[in-house]
């Protein structure tokens, strides 16, 4: 089982960011897929939601209008467009993977990390 994020990287304040996380080893259609972010001395966060076939997202408040997360389950991938990026985004992102079935069944990627300044 493998995710793997790529796409992180230094962005002015108002920049836009692309990350992926690609998937491998588990059957990503069964999964409901998410990212978070942890900045430095702060406790990990969601920052958006997908479920396992896309038809639904959900974002934290503080990115929402900004970020758009998405997923292509016939390349086992998931994305997070963000937008309007402010130094408070600062964080390393990692995605997540839940299986829909079974709450103990979940998988975390080795993160990205994302810094927002001028």
């Amino acid at each position: 089982v493998q995710l793997v994020e790529s796409g992180g990287g230094l962005v002015q304040p108002g920049g836009s960011l692309r990350l992926s996380c690609a998937a491998s080893g588990f059957t990503f259609s069964s999964f409901e897929m998410s990212w978070y972010c942890q900045a430095p001395g702060k406790e990990r966060e969601l920052v958006a939601r997908i479920t396992s076939n896309g038809g639904r997202t959900n974002y934290a408040d503080s990115v929402k209008g900004r970020f758009i997360i998405s997923r292509d389950n016939a390349k086992e991938a998931v994305y997070l467009q963000m937008n309007s990026l402010k130094p408070e985004d600062t964080a390393v992102y990692y995605c997540h993977a839940q299986y829909v079935f079974l709450a103990q069944y979940y998988f975390w990627g080795q993160g990205t990390q994302v810094t927002v300044s001028s």
